[in-house]
């Protein structure tokens, strides 16, 4: 229960996180290059996945059914701050960067789709 509830606080503080720096007018970053945003919301929203995993994860048993609930539940709030940003002044949305965030997500998703099966081969429950 204390698992639960814990990586249910983790989720819903990083969704805070982003939903505050989305409000933001602008934001303190340096454009050293070109689409340095897209790398910056790929990152978060890797960040996002992984704890999205952690938290479904507590309520599915299958990696697969775990993994596209968490795709989908980032691209969603990645849609969701898109429009947000949208009635921000200085700020705009931008369906490049809601598509650098379900890719950040899904690389999170294959990262731990990977270590899953690398650990049941070590484990030997996969032949």
């Amino acid at each position: 229960m204390i698992k639960k509830l814990i990586n249910l606080s983790l989720l819903i503080s990083y969704c805070s996180l982003i939903y505050w720096l989305s409000a933001q007018s602008s934001l303190p970053a340096p454009m050293l290059f070109p689409h340095q945003d897209k790398i910056i919301h790929m990152g978060a929203y890797f960040v996002m996945g992984l704890i999205a995993w952690r938290f479904f994860n507590d309520y599915f048993s299958r990696t697969a059914i775990v993994s596209i609930i968490s795709i989908g539940y980032c691209s969603l709030y990645g849609f969701l701050d898109e429009w947000h940003q949208s009635f921000v002044p200085g700020r705009d949305a931008d369906v490049f960067d809601w598509l650098a965030d379900t890719t950040g997500a899904s690389i999170a998703m294959l990262f731990i789709y990977y270590a899953v099966l690398r650990r049941k081969l070590r484990v030997g429950t996969i032949t």
